[in-house]
């Protein structure tokens, strides 16, 4: 389990090095709504997947097919029932990536 650091910024990007493969995490936050989003880019930086929303405990790409996303699961752990502004700071939220490899131990 990876994990990620989702940087103290309403809207960032940072590279993740998953399977040999170099992919841009973006991660936005929604000040209106309270929520933070984030999306997947390829190396040159078009995206794989765009803007979705991060909902604690559930497997965030669930829904998405696409052979160019990573071997893997990204989430968001928490407590809490939403992901607000400080929640990644405040450390009652955290961003994982599982690699597919060790969810078949």
């Amino acid at each position: 389990m990876l994990f990620i650091k989702v940087p103290d910024m309403n809207d960032s990007v940072s590279d993740l090095s998953v399977d040999g493969k170099i992919y841009g995490l973006r991660f936005t936050y929604n000040e209106r709504y309270d929520y933070w989003s984030f999306g997947i880019l390829d190396e040159n930086r078009n995206p794989i997947i765009a803007m979705t929303r991060i909902v604690p405990n559930f497997p965030l790409l669930q829904y998405y097919r696409d052979q160019n996303l990573p071997n893997g699961i990204f989430g968001c752990l928490s407590i809490s029932e939403t992901v607000g502004r400080q929640a990644f700071n405040d450390g009652t939220a955290e961003f994982v990536y599982i690699p597919n490899a060790e969810l078949e131990e």
